[in-house]
């Protein structure tokens, strides 16, 4: 009898040991996928996940936008170019080797210049005038004038390991040596495409993480992420599919979260093209000698004929906010003198005929193949411009091409997704508005190839305004501008959903990150 006691509790203690490791294993399926674990490689969604897990900055973003000390523990004004941060005491890297100050210089150097980045990170440190060594613990930033967003620009900027990365390529982070971090895990393995593994960092200097170990799926079907839940083959997802969402709000098996979010839906036309393009033709399928879309009568009669709410109430069933800018009520540099255009076919059509398209004209309009949402707005678009009198087709063109395609203003009318990171308008203008340089490397997704002098002059002078409220006054002007010159055609803004299973909580972020820390067993 006693042996049978004893052999029944050592299979319930085998059981809840079993239970508890697989408690602190958490799998998660994301529609992003990165391009790199180098973080400094490109500016994407996928690559910001992915880098939130393994490096630390300077300077961190909580989820709702909020900033807080990373690898600096303090950071002060010396004068109104000069900037000190402090280093946090005792951090070492995942190889066991010590944070240095020179770690922070050469990474603040090397983020700016990464060879055949799609989409680098050189925005963030167009302020900065040097980076230097101040002592055992501070560093010192010279900005080439007043840089006021210096702290939230160097939140986007991942400090890499200065001696496993010097010498190295962005190929190379695919092998942990190389890819050293600061933050609460470490790389395991990572195949591109299919997915990243990681294990606590029994280093990381912060509070320890749940969960031992993380393994990131990216699975960029909606469908085929909300099936790897409802399997139980993931813990937890990231964006699951509309058509889902009721089910899994019913289901007491998964648990849905939501939070308005920061990114923004919107068309880019293309206003740097002269014509003979396949993709804006007559009515007989000749390219036009002209491009149309130069043209701010027919960019308004576009914007006019976009019915916004029913984008994102009916086509996105409310997995959406209509929206007529880039901000979001609430957020610095929100303006309520931008409304959401009027859907107006009639108004529409006239502003054609003015321009010379009584009979209207056909248009291409280029979309992401790998998000099926994206390719459903685009379809819907489609139909209500044909309605208007410009027969449209849809492009849809994987992710991996399209990006480097749309750089270089090969798409007449690209959609585009833009994620403001920064909570204010001067991200979106100093990266979509204003005129392109490739000294400097000024308006990096300006696929439009937009250029207004007014505009640059005052997305200048509010890059340099340490007054908040001045410089908010100035980032509305000049959202006006691009309002009113239709140099963008905003959409809407995502609302951000997760789904996990019963046994798992996810604190919603406002900045899109899907991020371990963030998530929790149920208790």
């Amino acid at each position: 009898m006693g042996s049978n006691w004893r052999i029944a509790a050592a299979v319930l203690f085998c059981g809840a040991a079993a239970s508890a490791a697989q408690a602190a294993d958490l799998k998660i399926g994301v529609s992003a996928f990165p391009l790199s674990v180098d973080p400094h490689f490109y500016n994407g969604i996928g690559d910001r996940n992915l880098a939130l897990h393994l490096f630390n900055r300077l300077v961190e973003q909580k989820g709702d936008m909020s900033l807080a000390p990373g690898l600096a523990t303090e950071w002060k004004l010396v004068s109104d170019t000069v900037w000190e941060f402090t280093l946090r005491e005792g951090v070492t890297w995942s190889d066991g080797q010590p944070l240095t100050p020179e770690d922070v210089v050469f990474s603040l150097t090397r983020s700016a210049n990464i060879p055949n980045s799609p989409l680098g990170y050189a925005p963030f440190t167009r302020d900065i005038a040097s980076i230097e060594v101040a002592g055992a613990r501070t560093v010192r930033i010279t900005t080439k004038q007043p840089s006021p967003i210096l702290p939230t620009n160097l939140s986007a900027l991942s400090i890499v390991a200065k001696h496993a990365v010097e010498g190295k390529d962005s190929g190379d982070f695919d092998n942990a040596a190389v890819a050293a971090g600061t933050g609460p895990f470490r790389l395991v393995s990572f195949a591109r495409n299919d997915r990243a593994v990681m294990e606590r960092n029994p280093a990381y200097w912060g509070e320890k993480p749940e969960w031992d170990r993380v393994e990131m799926r990216f699975i960029a079907n909606e469908g085929a992420r909300s099936a790897a839940l409802l399997a139980g083959d993931v813990d937890m997802i990231d964006a699951p599919s509309r058509n889902d969402l009721p089910r899994l709000r019913r289901d007491e098996r998964f648990r849905v979260v939501s939070a308005p979010g920061n990114r923004s839906i919107m068309l880019l036309p293309n206003v740097i093209t002269e014509g003979g393009s396949a993709e804006a033709a007559d009515n007989d399928g000749q390219p036009l000698a002209q491009n149309p879309l130069k043209d701010l009568r027919v960019r308004q009669a576009l914007s006019l004929g976009i019915d916004r709410k029913s984008l994102a109430e009916r086509v996105l069933e409310g997995t959406a906010q209509a929206a007529g800018q880039f901000m979001w009520p609430g957020a610095y540099s929100y303006t309520p003198e931008i409304g959401i255009p009027a859907f107006d076919q009639a108004r529409a059509k006239a502003l054609l005929a003015e321009a010379g398209f009584p009979n209207g004209f056909r248009l291409t309009l280029s979309a992401f193949a790998d998000r099926p949402d994206f390719r459903t707005v685009a379809q819907a678009i489609a139909q209500m411009w044909t309605r208007i009198g410009v027969r449209t087709e849809v492009n849809a063109v994987p992710a991996s091409v399209y990006l480097g395609r749309g750089a270089k203003h090969e798409y007449l009318m690209p959609f585009f997704s833009w994620g403001v990171s920064t909570g204010e308008a001067g991200y979106v203008l100093n990266n979509l508005f204003i005129t392109m340089d490739s000294k400097t490397g000024a308006g990096p997704a300006n696929w439009g190839g937009y250029s207004n002098s007014q505009l640059d002059a005052l997305i200048t002078r509010a890059q340099s305004t340490m007054d908040d409220a001045a410089r908010e006054a100035l980032l509305i002007q000049g959202q006006k501008i691009v309002a009113e010159d239709v140099a963008a055609i905003p959409l809407y803004q995502l609302v951000n959903f997760w789904a996990t299973r019963r046994g798992v909580t996810y604190e919603a972020r406002e900045d899109q990150r899907t991020v371990a820390t963030s998530a929790q067993s149920a208790r």
